[in-house]
């Protein structure tokens, strides 16, 4: 039976001990805990280097009028231009919450009112999505059904539901199977311009590699109208995001400032050493802005700390992106 959710204080989870291959299968998907055989990635963060975050200033971007097999142009995560240190507060403290990972952290954020974009933490780091893959392949399940010129059947949609709403993984499985399995996923973050996801093997989705600038371009095709998804298709995600259960409301949500947030979590312990991968990726209202954020996470000692380094340089990352200060 799938666990439903996990709640917002610390779940101890006797990592290592399952040993049954069905149930280490069912336990990878990055939901309330589980185990898996692969070594952790380096946990060497991006965090004694002076550099400040990157940041790429707002250019305008023409919206797509309808969908096409093409990926659009991917120009949230870009970075081109870096900050003035000399701003003070606000960059020193996302150095700050960076510097806090005892593994490897990344963000990124854009606010979809100035253009605005900033980049930070991790480079040249994967990490495993854990959860959050679940947003992935709903898109990828809705953009497959456009394409085909249907709407998700009432069999999709239930599994729909249960999959974004309480992260639950024998939905995902049923999905990812609907989807094409990892060549099906591979195939739609190509048209989505994913560059740097890859989606997990051998049934093992929660194991999808990726980086905080690729979900930064997932959240665009999910929350602006430059994407390949239909209004519909966007709306319909937008329901399933915002009726999250309660317990599993942390994370970027942290950057909001009026409490107006959508986001989907994920959250994995890994066998070969217990440290934990948490992740996080929304959109957030703060102070009249739409913004997204996405923070990747890995090395994190508990699923606590981890929760609360995501929160953290959620918000600091909202602080320092130019015009949210």
């Amino acid at each position: 039976m799938a666990i439903r959710s996990v709640p917002r204080a610390r779940v101890l989870v006797p990592v290592g001990l399952l040993v049954a291959a069905g149930a280490v299968a069912a336990a990878l998907q990055g939901q309330s805990g589980g185990v898996e055989s692969r070594p952790l990635l380096s946990v060497v963060a991006d965090t004694t280097s002076s550099a400040p975050p990157v940041v790429t200033p707002a250019t305008p971007v023409a919206p797509a009028v309808t969908p096409t097999a093409t990926a659009p142009t991917a120009t949230a995560a870009t970075t081109t231009a870096a900050p003035d240190t000399s701003t003070g507060a606000a960059v020193a403290a996302l150095h700050s919450a960076v510097d806090r990972a005892e593994g490897a952290v990344s963000v990124a954020v854009t606010d979809l009112e100035t253009g605005q974009s900033l980049s930070y933490g991790g480079p040249g780091h994967d990490f495993a999505t854990a959860s959050i893959v679940k947003l992935d392949i709903l898109a990828a399940l809705l953009l497959r059904t456009q394409d085909l010129g249907s709407t998700p059947t009432a069999a999709q949609r239930a599994l729909a539901t249960t999959m974004i709403e309480n992260s639950d993984n024998d939905s995902a499985t049923g999905l990812w199977d609907e989807i094409g399995a990892d060549p099906g996923l591979d195939a739609a973050n190509a048209r989505f311009g994913l560059t740097a996801t890859k989606a997990g093997q051998d049934g093992y989705w929660g194991l999808t590699s990726t980086t905080a600038d690729d979900q930064l371009r997932l959240l665009r095709q999910v929350f602006t109208d430059d994407s390949l998804l239909s209004t519909t298709s966007r709306s319909y995600i937008h329901e399933l995001l915002d009726q999250v259960e309660d317990d599993q409301r942390w994370g970027v949500g942290a950057a909001a400032s009026d409490g107006g947030f959508e986001v989907k979590n994920g959250w994995l312990p890994r066998d070969s050493d217990g440290l934990w991968v948490i992740n996080s990726i929304g959109r957030v209202e703060r102070d009249g802005h739409e913004l997204l954020i996405a923070v990747v996470s890995d090395g994190n000692p508990t699923d606590t700390d981890g929760m609360d380094l995501v929160e953290s340089v959620a918000r600091a990352a909202a602080e320092a992106l130019p015009g949210n200060r």
